[in-house]
């Protein structure tokens, strides 16, 4: 039984064993031209800093951050500038996008000697991070720099390296733990140079047993940093449920962590901190896994910012044998937040994690029905809302009372949507609700500080 949990979740089938087992691979981009779109965060764009004609490096900065909530962008290939244009994005939106066409040498830029985790501060900490582009990598994309600087580092008592991955069917922070468990270690513990008064604490799901062991083993005796198991069900990895399971503190949605004392991390973000401090790497590429029943060989890849999707599952092995794209449903990330695609020509971004196809003969059959109000969707509600309550209220247009009536704590899990048996589309109802008042802060009201971060 796991030690830490919380109320509420669900348990869908996880998918994890197509590809839990297979080992991290490198996967060099096949096409030309790269397209780099300039907001892979939340808030502003990046500004590019490099014209059409210009040669650029591996490593390189393109796009500067603009404004206080913005991140820096860089090559993650060599070769000249060939443009800005609008492009087709993952999410199934278009943005910006600087291209490059790529000259296969892959030449980097220099980079200075390594640091030495004993000479580290808190200035430069910050700085190596701001510069190297990092942002949330789990989540919504909260530049990292931002979110380290969001209260006041004495009160930050807790500082948590989430390495949970609760989202179905994705592995590649499961094959962190087991491949790179010291750079996630080293990542913690230089944000414990941030953060003097913190302990660390590293959560891991209850499944991953070998993760566990091999974290334990590497802290033996370690005075700020212990590693915790807990529950594998959904939405574990969520920032508020993780926070309550290992602190018993709550946290609302017009508050940020640091409000409470603590900061959180996943697993790629740390990894990308510990290469940006010690190493002078800025992010350009990322762990994504390929999955599902309706791939060849799944697995997990480290693939360059820009590669695009469909150039990923070719060179994964493609689709199943005797199957088309008809044939599949192709998802953005996993199957409970994820995106269906309808587009494979898009670009990896900092914030891709996951490319599932799924055979679509095997999918239920979902007809949506009257509810019944039999209030699973109730329990299942890891925020404790009354998700029947919301979509009446979105039903008959009062806007008011689903703000009143919580509307606005949903945190788009999708746990209501996948307990309902009338197949009602809560979720989706809830949640495009609730962006849309998100876009007005006057209505949004304090709920608007939490977006913007």
């Amino acid at each position: 039984m796991a030690e830490y949990t919380f109320n509420g979740g669900v348990t869908p089938p996880d998918g994890k064993a197509y590809s839990k087992d297979c080992g991290i691979q490198t996967l060099f981009p096949q096409n030309g031209v790269l397209n780099f779109p300039l907001k892979q965060h939340i808030g502003s764009p990046a500004q590019p800093v490099v014209r059409e004609g210009d040669y650029v490096r591996t490593g390189q900065l393109i796009a500067a951050a603009q404004e206080d909530l913005s991140a820096n962008l860089h090559a993650s290939v060599s070769g000249r500038v060939v443009g800005l244009s609008e492009c087709p994005l993952a999410d199934g939106t278009t943005g910006q996008c600087l291209q490059i066409l790529n000259d296969g040498t892959y030449l980097e830029v220099s980079y200075p000697d390594k640091r030495r985790l004993e000479t580290l501060n808190r200035e430069t900490v910050l700085r190596a991070i701001q510069s190297a582009g990092i942002v949330g990598m789990g989540g919504a994309g909260l530049p990292t720099h931002v979110k380290l600087m969001s209260g006041d580092a004495d009160q930050i008592d807790t500082v948590i390296a989430n390495c949970i991955e609760c989202e179905p069917y994705l592995t590649s922070d499961y094959r962190r733990t087991l491949e790179n468990p010291w750079k996630i270690i080293s990542g913690l513990m230089i944000l414990l140079t941030v953060f003097p008064r913190a302990r660390g604490i590293i959560a891991v799901s209850d499944k991953n047993e070998k993760g566990y062991r091999q974290l334990r083993e590497l802290l033996e005796d370690h005075e700020r940093i212990s590693v915790k198991r807990c529950s594998s069900k959904y939405p574990q990895g969520s920032e508020r449920q993780l926070i309550y399971a290992l602190t018993g503190r709550t946290l609302n949605a017009t508050m940020l962590p640091a409000d409470i004392g603590c900061i959180v991390n996943n697993t790629d973000t740390l990894i990308a901190i510990n290469q940006a401090v010690i190493m002078h790497e800025p992010l350009i590429t990322r762990i994504i896994t390929v999955t599902g029943d309706g791939v060849v060989a799944p697995g997990n890849f480290r693939v360059r910012l820009g590669m695009t999707y469909r150039d990923i599952l070719e060179q994964a092995g493609g689709l199943a044998k005797g199957i088309t794209l008809d044939d599949v449903v192709v998802l953005n990330g996993g199957p409970m937040t994820g995106n269906q695609m309808s587009n494979l020509d898009v670009p990896v971004t900092k914030l891709s994690t996951g490319i599932v196809v799924l055979k679509r003969e095997n999918l239920p059959q979902r007809e949506v029905s009257a509810c019944t109000r039999c209030a699973r969707c109730v329990d299942a509600c890891p925020n404790n809302l009354v998700p029947l309550q919301l979509y009446d209220d979105i039903t008959h247009k009062r806007t008011t009372a689903f703000i009143r009536h919580g509307g606005l704590e949903c945190c788009s899990c999708g746990c209501c949507s996948y307990s309902c048996p009338s197949n009602v589309p809560l979720a989706a109802q809830i949640t495009g609700v609730k962006e849309t008042i998100m876009r007005r802060p006057r209505l949004a009201g304090d709920y608007a500080r939490r977006y913007m971060h």
